[in-house]
Protein backbone atom coordinates (compact mmCIF):
# COMPACT_ATOMS: atom_id res chain seq x y z
CA UNK A 1 0.00 0.00 0.00
CA UNK A 2 1.44 3.18 -1.21
CA UNK A 3 1.76 6.47 0.99
CA UNK A 4 -1.33 8.28 -0.83
CA UNK A 5 -3.45 5.17 -0.37
CA UNK A 6 -2.52 5.36 3.23
CA UNK A 7 -3.11 9.09 3.35
CA UNK A 8 -6.76 8.61 1.42
CA UNK A 9 -7.63 5.23 3.57
CA UNK A 10 -6.84 7.90 6.76
CA UNK A 11 -8.38 10.26 5.45
CA UNK A 12 -11.82 8.43 5.40
CA UNK A 13 -11.53 6.88 8.51
CA UNK A 14 -11.22 10.15 10.16
CA UNK A 15 -14.52 11.36 8.16
CA UNK A 16 -16.39 8.29 9.58
CA UNK A 17 -15.41 9.09 13.23
CA UNK A 18 -16.24 12.60 12.91
CA UNK A 19 -19.41 11.61 11.19
CA UNK A 20 -20.66 9.43 13.90
CA UNK A 21 -19.85 11.62 16.97
CA UNK A 22 -21.54 14.65 14.85
CA UNK A 23 -24.66 11.98 14.60
CA UNK A 24 -24.45 11.14 18.44
CA UNK A 25 -24.20 14.98 19.56
CA UNK A 26 -27.32 15.42 17.45
CA UNK A 27 -29.64 13.34 19.24
CA UNK A 28 -30.64 15.35 21.73
CA UNK A 29 -31.08 17.95 19.05
CA UNK A 30 -33.32 16.13 17.09
CA UNK A 31 -35.27 14.70 20.03
CA UNK A 32 -36.23 18.26 20.82
CA UNK A 33 -37.03 19.53 17.45
CA UNK A 34 -38.85 16.69 16.75
CA UNK A 35 -41.03 16.58 19.99
CA UNK A 36 -42.20 20.07 18.90
CA UNK A 37 -43.98 18.58 16.62
CA UNK A 38 -46.13 16.21 18.51
CA UNK A 39 -48.96 16.22 21.29
CA UNK A 40 -47.88 15.33 25.07
CA UNK A 41 -49.35 11.63 24.44
CA UNK A 42 -47.73 10.90 21.18
CA UNK A 43 -44.32 11.77 22.47
CA UNK A 44 -44.91 9.67 25.76
CA UNK A 45 -45.83 6.42 23.26
CA UNK A 46 -42.55 7.29 21.29
CA UNK A 47 -40.53 10.36 21.91
CA UNK A 48 -38.08 9.01 19.34
CA UNK A 49 -39.97 9.09 16.65
CA UNK A 50 -40.91 10.83 13.65
CA UNK A 51 -44.91 12.30 14.91
CA UNK A 52 -47.56 10.74 13.89
CA UNK A 53 -49.59 13.71 12.67
CA UNK A 54 -47.21 17.54 12.23
CA UNK A 55 -48.87 19.83 14.02
CA UNK A 56 -47.86 23.39 15.20
CA UNK A 57 -50.31 24.07 18.20
CA UNK A 58 -47.15 23.76 20.37
CA UNK A 59 -45.63 27.24 18.69
CA UNK A 60 -48.81 28.86 18.12
CA UNK A 61 -49.19 28.47 22.36
CA UNK A 62 -45.84 29.17 23.28
CA UNK A 63 -46.31 32.76 20.61
CA UNK A 64 -49.95 33.39 21.93
CA UNK A 65 -49.65 32.35 25.88
CA UNK A 66 -45.96 33.90 26.64
CA UNK A 67 -44.25 37.14 26.23
CA UNK A 68 -41.55 35.44 23.58
CA UNK A 69 -41.90 39.04 21.33
CA UNK A 70 -40.92 41.15 24.36
CA UNK A 71 -38.23 39.06 26.10
CA UNK A 72 -36.36 38.08 22.17
CA UNK A 73 -36.38 42.52 22.18
CA UNK A 74 -34.97 42.71 25.71
CA UNK A 75 -32.45 39.81 24.55
CA UNK A 76 -31.26 41.25 21.64
CA UNK A 77 -31.06 45.24 22.94
CA UNK A 78 -29.16 43.67 25.90
CA UNK A 79 -26.74 41.07 23.05
CA UNK A 80 -26.11 43.96 20.47
CA UNK A 81 -25.35 46.70 22.81
CA UNK A 82 -23.39 44.75 25.25
CA UNK A 83 -21.29 43.12 23.10
CA UNK A 84 -20.44 46.42 20.91
CA UNK A 85 -19.56 47.67 24.09
CA UNK A 86 -17.18 44.28 24.81
CA UNK A 87 -15.75 44.78 21.64
CA UNK A 88 -15.23 48.74 21.31
CA UNK A 89 -13.55 48.59 24.81
CA UNK A 90 -11.60 45.95 24.65
CA UNK A 91 -10.25 47.06 21.27
CA UNK A 92 -9.35 50.32 22.49
CA UNK A 93 -7.67 48.65 25.95
CA UNK A 94 -5.31 46.71 23.38
CA UNK A 95 -4.70 49.39 21.00
CA UNK A 96 -3.76 51.58 24.24
CA UNK A 97 -1.09 48.55 25.38
CA UNK A 98 0.15 48.44 22.15
CA UNK A 99 0.81 51.99 21.17
CA UNK A 100 2.28 52.79 24.92
CA UNK A 101 4.09 49.80 26.04
CA UNK A 102 5.84 50.69 29.96
CA UNK A 103 5.32 48.85 32.96
CA UNK A 104 2.50 50.64 34.08
CA UNK A 105 0.71 49.08 31.35
CA UNK A 106 2.83 45.97 31.91
CA UNK A 107 1.74 45.99 35.43
CA UNK A 108 -2.25 46.73 34.47
CA UNK A 109 -1.82 44.22 32.04
CA UNK A 110 -0.89 41.31 34.99
CA UNK A 111 -3.94 43.03 37.14
CA UNK A 112 -6.39 42.46 34.26
CA UNK A 113 -4.93 38.63 34.09
CA UNK A 114 -6.20 38.37 37.95
CA UNK A 115 -9.29 38.77 36.98
CA UNK A 116 -9.82 35.04 35.45
CA UNK A 117 -8.66 33.86 39.04
CA UNK A 118 -11.40 35.17 40.83
CA UNK A 119 -14.45 33.14 40.21
CA UNK A 120 -17.31 34.94 39.34
CA UNK A 121 -19.64 33.70 41.74
CA UNK A 122 -17.87 35.68 44.74
CA UNK A 123 -18.68 38.60 43.06
CA UNK A 124 -22.17 38.63 43.23
CA UNK A 125 -23.20 40.41 46.57
CA UNK A 126 -21.27 43.28 45.86
CA UNK A 127 -21.86 43.74 42.44
CA UNK A 128 -25.93 43.54 43.34
CA UNK A 129 -24.91 46.09 46.00
CA UNK A 130 -23.39 48.41 43.46
CA UNK A 131 -25.96 47.91 40.91
CA UNK A 132 -28.91 48.72 43.80
CA UNK A 133 -27.36 51.62 44.71
CA UNK A 134 -27.33 53.10 41.53
CA UNK A 135 -31.03 51.79 40.52
CA UNK A 136 -29.72 49.22 38.17
CA UNK A 137 -31.44 46.14 39.51
CA UNK A 138 -34.18 45.10 37.08
CA UNK A 139 -33.15 46.84 34.55
CA UNK A 140 -31.80 46.32 30.70
CA UNK A 141 -29.23 48.72 31.71
CA UNK A 142 -28.25 46.82 34.74
CA UNK A 143 -27.48 43.74 32.39
CA UNK A 144 -25.50 45.78 29.91
CA UNK A 145 -23.38 47.43 32.17
CA UNK A 146 -22.39 43.87 33.76
CA UNK A 147 -21.91 42.40 30.37
CA UNK A 148 -19.52 45.41 29.68
CA UNK A 149 -16.85 43.61 32.09
CA UNK A 150 -16.68 40.45 29.42
CA UNK A 151 -14.41 43.61 27.82
CA UNK A 152 -11.43 41.81 29.66
CA UNK A 153 -11.83 38.45 27.85
CA UNK A 154 -12.11 40.60 24.28
CA UNK A 155 -8.71 42.44 25.36
CA UNK A 156 -6.98 39.48 25.87
CA UNK A 157 -7.44 37.78 22.44
CA UNK A 158 -7.32 41.33 20.58
CA UNK A 159 -4.13 42.34 22.61
CA UNK A 160 -2.35 39.02 21.19
CA UNK A 161 -3.60 39.62 18.09
CA UNK A 162 -2.46 43.13 17.86
CA UNK A 163 0.63 42.69 18.59
CA UNK A 164 1.75 41.46 15.62
CA UNK A 165 0.89 43.82 13.52
CA UNK A 166 4.23 46.07 12.10
CA UNK A 167 4.74 49.11 14.37
CA UNK A 168 6.31 50.86 11.23
CA UNK A 169 2.22 51.46 10.41
CA UNK A 170 2.13 53.19 13.37
CA UNK A 171 4.88 55.36 12.72
CA UNK A 172 4.34 56.11 9.27
CA UNK A 173 0.96 57.44 10.18
CA UNK A 174 2.35 59.36 12.99
CA UNK A 175 4.86 61.13 10.16
CA UNK A 176 1.75 61.87 8.28
CA UNK A 177 -0.29 63.71 10.92
CA UNK A 178 -2.30 61.20 11.96
CA UNK A 179 -3.25 61.32 15.55
CA UNK A 180 -4.05 57.97 17.98
CA UNK A 181 -7.76 58.50 17.41
CA UNK A 182 -7.52 58.28 13.53
CA UNK A 183 -4.48 55.55 13.25
CA UNK A 184 -7.15 53.40 15.68
CA UNK A 185 -10.27 53.91 13.40
CA UNK A 186 -8.36 54.00 9.90
CA UNK A 187 -5.53 51.48 10.34
CA UNK A 188 -5.94 49.40 13.58
CA UNK A 189 -9.68 48.21 12.94
CA UNK A 190 -9.44 47.15 9.16
CA UNK A 191 -6.41 44.93 10.02
CA UNK A 192 -7.89 43.23 13.33
CA UNK A 193 -11.18 42.86 11.81
CA UNK A 194 -10.81 38.47 11.77
CA UNK A 195 -10.35 38.70 15.49
CA UNK A 196 -12.87 41.12 15.96
CA UNK A 197 -15.29 39.18 14.46
CA UNK A 198 -14.29 36.03 16.48
CA UNK A 199 -14.58 38.22 20.04
CA UNK A 200 -18.26 39.41 18.65
CA UNK A 201 -19.33 35.77 17.92
CA UNK A 202 -17.79 34.38 21.09
CA UNK A 203 -19.29 37.08 22.94
CA UNK A 204 -22.58 37.02 21.27
CA UNK A 205 -23.30 33.69 22.00
CA UNK A 206 -22.35 33.79 25.73
CA UNK A 207 -24.57 36.84 26.19
CA UNK A 208 -27.05 35.53 24.48
CA UNK A 209 -27.43 31.86 26.28
CA UNK A 210 -26.42 33.33 29.63
CA UNK A 211 -29.29 32.34 32.41
CA UNK A 212 -27.63 32.90 35.94
CA UNK A 213 -27.32 37.44 35.42
CA UNK A 214 -30.73 37.41 34.19
CA UNK A 215 -32.37 35.61 36.55
CA UNK A 216 -30.23 36.83 39.88
CA UNK A 217 -31.04 40.77 38.08
CA UNK A 218 -34.45 40.75 36.61
CA UNK A 219 -37.67 40.00 38.20
CA UNK A 220 -40.23 42.04 36.40
CA UNK A 221 -41.57 39.92 33.52
CA UNK A 222 -41.74 42.09 30.77
CA UNK A 223 -37.48 42.93 31.12
CA UNK A 224 -36.81 38.78 31.24
CA UNK A 225 -34.73 37.71 28.60
CA UNK A 226 -35.62 34.41 26.36
CA UNK A 227 -33.57 32.17 28.56
CA UNK A 228 -35.16 33.42 31.25
CA UNK A 229 -38.35 32.74 29.26
CA UNK A 230 -37.20 29.05 28.83
CA UNK A 231 -36.37 28.26 32.77
CA UNK A 232 -39.86 29.47 33.63
CA UNK A 233 -41.60 27.33 31.40
CA UNK A 234 -40.22 24.45 32.84
CA UNK A 235 -42.24 25.01 35.75
CA UNK A 236 -45.05 26.37 34.48
CA UNK A 237 -45.54 23.82 31.64
CA UNK A 238 -43.87 20.94 33.59
CA UNK A 239 -46.34 18.40 32.19
CA UNK A 240 -45.97 19.53 28.78
CA UNK A 241 -43.24 18.64 28.05
CA UNK A 242 -44.17 19.38 24.03
CA UNK A 243 -44.48 23.27 24.81
CA UNK A 244 -41.43 23.30 26.95
CA UNK A 245 -39.38 22.36 24.27
CA UNK A 246 -41.03 24.20 21.42
CA UNK A 247 -40.21 27.10 23.50
CA UNK A 248 -36.19 25.74 23.80
CA UNK A 249 -36.38 25.44 20.18
CA UNK A 250 -37.54 28.88 19.72
CA UNK A 251 -35.16 30.37 21.74
CA UNK A 252 -32.03 28.54 20.22
CA UNK A 253 -33.05 29.04 16.96
CA UNK A 254 -31.20 32.86 16.56
CA UNK A 255 -28.15 31.61 17.65
CA UNK A 256 -28.06 28.32 16.15
CA UNK A 257 -28.29 30.48 12.45
CA UNK A 258 -26.08 33.22 13.88
CA UNK A 259 -23.31 30.37 14.39
CA UNK A 260 -23.81 28.84 11.50
CA UNK A 261 -23.34 31.91 9.60
CA UNK A 262 -20.51 32.99 11.46
CA UNK A 263 -18.37 29.61 12.36
CA UNK A 264 -15.99 30.62 9.13
CA UNK A 265 -14.82 33.34 11.12
CA UNK A 266 -14.38 31.37 14.88
CA UNK A 267 -10.92 29.26 13.91
CA UNK A 268 -9.60 32.12 10.99
CA UNK A 269 -9.68 35.20 13.27
CA UNK A 270 -7.92 32.82 16.19
CA UNK A 271 -5.39 32.04 13.74
CA UNK A 272 -5.11 34.53 11.26
CA UNK A 273 -2.19 36.52 13.76
CA UNK A 274 -0.17 33.48 14.01
CA UNK A 275 1.40 34.11 10.61
CA UNK A 276 3.31 37.35 9.84
CA UNK A 277 4.05 38.96 6.83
Amino acid sequence: MNMKTCERAGSIVRSVVMIAIALICAVPLYVVVINTFKTSGDMMSDPFGMPKNFTFVNYTDAWTNLPIVSAFKNTLIVTVIGVGLQALIGSLAAYGMILKKSKFTVAIGIFLMLSFVIPGQTLLIPQYKMEAQFGLVDSLLGLIVLYTAGATFCYFLIVQYMSGLPSELFEAARIDGAGPWRIYWTIVLPLIRPIMTTVVVFQTMWTWNDFMTPNIYISSVDKQTIVLQVFNAMGQFSTNWPLFMTITTIALIPVFVFFLFCQKWIVAGLVAGSVKG
